[in-house]
């Protein structure tokens, strides 16, 4: 799927008068494409990873289950886009623009979902996928028909990027696309720089030209994120969403590296959204990527291990489709071949052909719990009948406590701790963030802090800082419910609440974050959750914490949780951890005996 325009004279100008283009009309199929590849994914049918199984299940289930949560299903809309794609785009020299299998699931999804209220339920997309899988031509042609098909006033249609130069490649596709359709040559205006339709508008736009703001997005194209060096160019976009209803963010990219970058942020919020352990209805997510085997999953490895015969081997022509689903379609096979005797010969390029063309961060992620058992762990009631009389039972047991507070900005968690009969413990989470910076952090994530906020699982408190007052207040309270006999703090920090507390009579310890410290507590609760004996009642911003937690470790055996290796925040867990140490570290109790000796 060559991306190359060819010369044509410039298209002549039109009338102010936008013009609407409506899909030819065709014969609907007995069953949705969309709908049909998804099952046929999910059975086995079609080869994909994971995260692509996952985002099929997804729709199936929002199909069964999503008008309650007020999403509705519109097939005339996802028709429509899928016959505009195949009745009026063109490709060079004339050929039709005809829609893969996988290409058909994304752009029905994309345009097929809506909210109740009759607004598009998808405000973003993120499509990460190998190179040469035709992501830009199928991002360009969204663009052309945001500018026509929509019914939107004034559209502005936005192909940005950090340089001119990668912003002008999706736009190139889609003059390219206007050049060799003939409906599109005569309803739109060809300028330079911009394609025009009355008073919409589709061009480039990229952080160079420092002209990202006092847009008015109806869709904004973000190619190539993984090359993007920071958020940017795409918080910029989103903020120029906020005056439509139907908008929606594009983000097309291809694997990058590193822990810290925008791209791997929307990659590990699109993981957790497919794998349901964060929730965004308006949040789509289309991720291929290799699989690790069973046994290697299970142990916490996100990539393939390339010592285990069992994992999918990049350099295996069977796993290649997981990465490249327009595979001897868009993208030949001999294509491949040749990256990898590139790779081969040439050792330096083997991570970048890796990203690019197999789906691999070349930083492998190591998650630290088994999110399989963690979410046993929140099904289950342990030695009581029900989940009920668990929770009644937690007001008499023994109780520990933590505090991890690191930054004054973000978040704050006290966690409680409660050993319970059988050896069985449970956990309560009070997770804090301040109220200002709450859209912030849904803005940059896409993840629903505030949803958590409203449903009591998040609590806010007022200004832009932690107000440690009202996490004084808060505590106070907690101690009146139940029996915490300790506290454990991190000796760095919140030194003016441990004094407060002190004085409110709770007894506050101080619990180092060394290997020493930690090792013994960390690998004691990895045990509580692979044993299925952790109570946490399904906490959903816990559960969110559990599953950005990567570990560290030394040369002696010893482990810890590491916020600097892990995705995004941990504080719930590493406080889970401090109450812990708290339990392995109880005293000794007296006897009767000589006086002195403890047994």
């Amino acid at each position: 799927m060559s991306t190359a325009a060819r010369k044509k004279p410039t298209a002549r100008r039109v009338s102010k008068s936008p013009a609407r283009i409506t899909a030819p009309a065709a014969p609907a199929p007995k069953e949705p494409r969309v709908h049909a590849y998804a099952r046929a994914v999910v059975a086995g049918e079609i080869l994909a990873g994971r995260f692509v199984r996952m985002a099929c299940q997804r729709h199936l289930d929002d199909l069964e289950h999503g008008a309650a949560r007020g999403l509705v299903w519109r097939k005339d809309k996802a028709e429509a886009w899928l016959l505009f794609f195949e009745g009026v785009l063109h490709l060079e020299d004339g050929v039709p623009f005809r829609l893969e299998d996988f290409q058909a699931f994304i752009i029905g999804s994309l345009f097929g979902w809506y909210r109740a209220d009759g607004f598009r339920r998808f405000r973003n997309g993120y499509i990460e996928i190998g190179k040469g899988n035709g992501k830009t031509p199928l991002a360009a042609g969204i663009g052309l028909g945001g500018l026509t098909l929509d019914r939107e006033t004034a559209p502005e249609i936005y192909s940005a990027a950090v340089s001119k130069d990668q912003a002008a490649i999706c736009f190139k596709d889609a003059k390219m696309m206007v050049e060799a359709s003939p409906e599109l040559r005569r309803r739109l205006a060809l300028q330079v720089g911009s394609i025009t339709n009355g008073d919409g508008v589709f061009r480039p736009l990229s952080s160079e030209a420092n002209n990202l703001d006092g847009k008015r997005v109806h869709i904004g194209i973000i190619d190539e994120l993984h090359a993007h060096p920071d958020g940017t160019v795409q918080a910029k976009i989103r903020a120029g969403t906020k005056r439509r209803q139907n908008a929606l963010i594009l983000e097309i990219t291809n694997s990058g590296f590193g822990r810290t970058s925008v791209c791997r942020q929307h990659h590990e919020s699109s993981v957790r959204i497919l794998e349901g352990t964060a929730q965004n209805d308006a949040w789509f997510a289309y991720v291929c990527t290799l699989d690790p085997c069973p046994a290697c999953l299970a142990k916490g490895l996100e990539q393939p291990d390339e010592n285990c015969p069992a994992c999918d081997d990049w350099r295996d022509p069977a796993a290649w489709k997981k990465a490249n689903p327009g595979l001897d379609t868009i993208l030949p096979a001999s294509y491949l071949r040749e990256q990898i005797g590139t790779a081969t010969t040439v050792p330096t390029e083997a991570n970048l052909i890796k990203r690019l063309n197999f789906c691999l961060w070349t930083e492998q992620s190591v998650r630290w719990i088994n999110m399989a058992k963690w979410a046993a762990c929140g099904r289950s009631s342990g030695p009581f009948d029900t989940v009920a009389a668990a929770r009644a039972a937690l007001r008499s047991a023994p109780c520990k406590a933590a505090i991890d507070g690191a930054s004054i900005g973000d978040f704050f968690a006290f966690v409680l701790e409660f050993e319970l009969p059988s050896s069985y413990y449970a956990t309560l989470p009070f997770l804090f963030i301040p109220e200002d910076n709450l859209q912030a952090r849904v803005d940059a994530t896409g993840i629903r802090f505030d949803h958590w906020r409203d449903q009591g699982f998040l609590f806010t408190t007022p200004g832009n800082i932690v107000d440690y007052d009202a996490i004084r207040a808060r505590i106070k309270e907690l101690g009146d419910l139940y029996q915490i006999s300790e506290i454990a703090f991190d000796p760095y920090n919140v030194t003016q609440l441990i004094t407060q507390l002190t004085g409110d009579g709770f007894q506050c310890v101080p619990v180092r974050q060394g290997f020493l410290t930690l090792n013994a507590p960390s690998k004691a609760l990895e045990k509580l959750v692979l044993t299925e004996k952790l109570l946490h009642f399904d906490h959903p911003v816990l559960r969110w914490m559990a599953s950005n937690t990567a570990a560290t470790g030394d040369s002696a055996g010893n482990i810890k949780p590491d916020k600097e290796k892990s995705s995004e925040k941990i504080d719930g867990i590493v406080a889970l951890i401090m109450a812990h140490d708290r339990f392995l570290r109880q005293a000794p109790t007296e006897t009767s005996g000589d006086a002195g000796v403890i047994f």
